[in-house]
């Protein structure tokens, strides 16, 4: 009776340990993901990655090891448990090393050359594994669990796997001690404390095969499960702090975005599994190894916390990641929630014109927006045809001050739309004109009654509030596009000074080649002129500073001049020709030096359309990379 009892607290302590394996294995995959994703640049996360690379291949085969196995199945699987073992000593090293660079210590070659010397010594336990010399064969009766037998190579393994580790903590001791900000020492003690949970994960591995573990079972089961607990909470920890390096984002972006990825991906996934795996096994103890209620918990729980994660991110992001900020970031979370964006202004003047047309009975109306003292028309509802037979600008002269009547103008009739006035306006000031609302009129239609009039002027009011909140979130846009330049630069200068402050500050900051791209087509799609031109954030770049003095002080033309020699550098030695080598600087030469149409373009170089602006987007970056190249050899000269 007392066996039966201990035997199945035993089975039960293993079922969770297995539980708790797998959920491990689905955390560390989607932190891969997650890694892979967002910051794969950096140097710290791309060693990161592959420390959760190997945790995932040991996490999972122990996940996959099951009493049906085959022999040689389970041998497999043990096996490749190992090959995530042999090369996590390598990666730890490798990280350290990266946390070296990042906090201003790099290399003068010996570490980079250990670094690759550990990765070659680790390959060389992978072969000596492969071959049976690390470990035996297995052991299918082994306590506390099947293993592979023990080596004169395992000892060797154990203490190189324990030197390499402590070499690797004192890269990370070496590292913290060099971080001058706050938010830089917090973050690297969670990094070294996350550390220990892939060594630790590994533990229970080392000790399979030993007499401590055979003749302790419930002591190794029992540390093995504390240790799995504390695996997976020392991974995300791990995972949070790796999550900063190499982007420029907001603190609170990035704590919520790592936040959503995990309830949406581990929490959600490890909570089905388990689930899945008590009610199975609790049918396998009640006799029905397979029953209905598997694949129904599954689907409950994967929808109801989908459904409550839904609900309450807009909570914990507020609660708990917004802090001080929470009322200046719920206002621009309601701008960004109600603004009107060009659909919604289109939508919303078709139902304002449709509601004048039904009104009147009228075969055509439109609204017309002034725009730098441009008119131009926004909506059309109706015969367009009768539209275009007139010249809209003659209608603006119609216009009489702030009176609030229609005027003819052809077969329309008119109406002006005006401001509201503001409080601090003069009595006697005139409110902007916003634009213009016309409808035809019907064959014969001389005048309106009076309650379509006031009908008419009610829907022109509607329009002229809609054209207002476009007209003020069009000033709001042009602001942010100008900030965007300088607040991306501060939040870069922000994100390196967390672990370089000594460097990062005092460095110009180059611009990410993304960014560089975009603000090169920009640039060069108002070559001859215009504000992509004039307001490009490529005129703060050194090399365009120090070309101003030959352009006579004109800041435009210095980049028009950066963008040819740009263009120049993409030119092939000789005379042009429209061969295959020339393809990107005559693409760049015809469609943004001379201006010319793009079927043009296409045409001339006998390819497509689709064709032209993939070539285009190469052409583009190869300027913006020779824009990079001179930028940081006119920063290494000052």
């Amino acid at each position: 009776m007392i066996n039966g009892w201990t035997d199945s607290v035993l089975a039960g302590i293993q079922t969770l340990n297995q539980i708790l394996t797998a959920g491990i294995a689905i955390t560390a995959f989607s932190l891969f993901l997650y890694a892979l994703s967002f910051n794969l640049r950096d140097r710290v996360a791309r060693s990161f990655a592959i420390i959760l690379l190997c945790v995932v291949v040991v996490f999972t085969a122990e996940a996959l090891q099951d009493k049906s196995l085959s022999t040689a199945g389970m041998d497999l699987f043990l096996r490749l448990q190992w090959f995530g073992i042999v090369f996590l000593p390598a990666a730890y090293l490798h990280l350290s090393d990266a946390l070296l660079v990042t906090a201003g210590r790099p290399s003068r070659g010996r570490r980079r050359i250990a670094v690759r010397g550990i990765y070659a010594v680790s390959s060389f336990f992978l072969i000596l594994l492969a071959f049976g010399y690390l470990l035996g064969p297995i052991v299918l009766d082994g306590k506390p669990a099947p293993h592979l037998e023990r080596t004169m190579w395992t000892e060797i393994f154990t203490l190189y796997y324990a030197g390499i580790m402590v070499w690797a903590g004192i890269n990370f001791s070496r590292a913290y001690s060099r971080m001058l900000t706050r938010s830089g020492r917090r973050r690297m003690l969670y990094l070294m404390a996350g550390a220990t949970a892939p060594a630790l994960g590994s533990y229970p591995y080392l000790l399979f095969g030993s007499s401590v573990a055979a003749e302790h079972p419930y002591l190794f089961w029992g540390i093995a499960t504390v240790i799995n607990l504390l695996v997976g909470a020392l991974v995300i920890v791990m995972a949070y702090a790796v999550a900063f390096f190499g982007v420029s984002w907001p603190d609170r972006v990035v704590k919520s975005r790592l936040f959503k990825w995990i309830m949406r991906g581990p929490v959600v996934a490890s909570a089905a599994l388990g689930l899945m795996t008590v009610v199975r096994r609790t049918g396998d103890l009640l006799g029905s190894p397979y029953n209905a209620f598997v694949p129904f918990t599954v689907v409950a729980t994967v929808l109801l916390l989908e459904h409550a994660i839904t609900f309450a991110a807009p909570l914990w992001e507020r609660w708990l990641f917004f802090g001080r900020d929470r009322v200046e970031l719920q206002l621009f979370q309601n701008v960004e929630e109600r603004l009107l964006t060009r659909g919604d202004l289109q939508q919303f003047l078709e139902a304002v014109l449709a509601a004048v047309r039904d009104h009147l009975q009228s075969p055509s109306a439109f609204v017309a927006a002034i725009d730098e003292e441009v008119l131009s028309l926004i909506v059309v509802a109706g015969n367009r045809s009768m539209l275009d037979q007139e010249s809209l600008t003659e209608a603006l002269n119609h216009v009489n001050g702030d009176e609030r009547r229609e005027f003819l103008w052809g077969n329309f009739w008119v109406l002006p739309l005006h401001q509201r006035k503001r409080a601090d306006m003069d009595r006697d000031e005139v409110p902007p004109l916003l634009g213009l609302l016309g409808v035809a009129r019907r064959n014969n239609q001389q005048g309106m009654e009076r309650d379509q009039r006031e009908a008419l002027w009610l829907l022109a009011d509607r329009a002229a509030l809609a054209l207002e909140d476009r007209q003020l979130q069009n000033r709001v846009f042009n602001s942010l596009a100008d900030l965007q330049p300088k607040v991306e630069m501060l939040q870069r200068l922000r994100a390196a000074g967390r672990y370089d402050s000594r460097a990062s500050l005092l460095a110009e900051q180059l611009p990410e080649e993304a960014d560089l791209a975009n603000w090169v087509k920009d640039a060069l799609t108002h070559y001859w002129g215009g504000p992509k031109l004039t307001n490009n954030p490529l005129i703060h770049l050194q090399v365009v500073r120090e070309m101003v003095d030959e352009n006579d002080g004109n800041a435009a033309n210095a980049l028009r001049a950066l963008l040819r020699k740009g263009v120049d550098q993409v030119k092939p030695h000789g005379e042009r020709r429209f061969t295959t080598e020339w393809i990107l600087y005559n693409i760049l030469e015809m469609k943004f030096i001379e201006g010319r149409k793009v079927r043009d373009v296409a045409s001339r170089l006998a390819m497509s359309e689709a064709d032209l602006y993939r070539k285009q987007r190469v052409a583009v970056e190869a300027v913006a990379k020779a824009i990079l190249e001179m930028e940081t050899q006119t920063q290494q000269v000052r």
